[in-house]
């Protein structure tokens, strides 16, 4: 289930047109999967949710899954301007900048959360098989 489109509030200044990321995608703006991105260069994790693995998947179901909702993340960044809200620490461990994205002061994440395309972050990966 696609939800409402959401509506850019007056906060929102972040824009680009967003791909997939693939070996000749433009690190200026590509969605790497459901819960990671490029933009402007820096590799951003969705700090409020968590989403299926598309690069090493357990199973056909979540490799569906994480295609899907890579595509979606891909489209509600493209559907117009954003904001990138910090959270209570900079990085997650692997060196990701982590942001909550929102739009008119909604989460894009949790859109993505009641689609069935992710969950909630919890501090741990699920197993989605």
């Amino acid at each position: 289930m696609i939800a409402a489109p959401m509506t850019s509030g007056p906060n929102d200044r972040e824009s680009a047109h967003f791909g997939k990321c693939g070996m000749f995608a433009s690190r200026d703006a590509c969605a790497i999967d459901g819960d990671t991105f490029w933009y402007r260069g820096r590799k951003i994790r969705v700090a409020d949710i968590n989403t299926p693995e598309t690069s090493e998947p357990d199973c056909a179901y979540e490799a569906e899954l994480g295609a899907r909702a890579t595509a979606r993340l891909t489209q509600l960044l493209n559907a117009g301007p954003f904001t990138l809200e910090p959270v209570d620490r900079a990085e997650d461990k692997y060196g990701r900048a982590l942001f909550v994205v929102t739009r008119g002061g909604e989460s894009v994440g949790a859109a993505l959360v009641r689609e069935g395309l992710a969950e909630e972050w919890r501090g741990y990966r699920r197993e989605w098989c």
